[in-house]
């Protein structure tokens, strides 16, 4: 799955913006391992970003570092 149809019905993001957290979500997949698009996780992820976007962070790197620490800390 990817991130760009979760985008479509969501509102206030530039086409920048956009670009940025389909960056992020791409880099989170890689850095989690996430390889089979039809995993739940991967819509977890995306869902993860959007919600951190609405609340105004837009840094692909910060989106990807926040996530990913997040996921290892739910599987420890």
């Amino acid at each position: 799955m990817p991130i760009g149809p979760l985008l479509e019905g969501e509102s206030g993001f530039s086409p920048d913006d956009i670009a940025a957290l389909t960056t992020a979500f791409e880099d989170t997949l890689l850095a989690l391992q996430l390889i089979d698009r039809n995993d739940p996780v991967v819509l977890m992820v995306a869902r993860h970003i959007i919600d951190l976007a609405k609340q105004g962070e837009r840094n692909p790197a910060r989106l990807r570092n926040f996530v990913v620490s997040q996921f290892q800390a739910r599987s420890r």
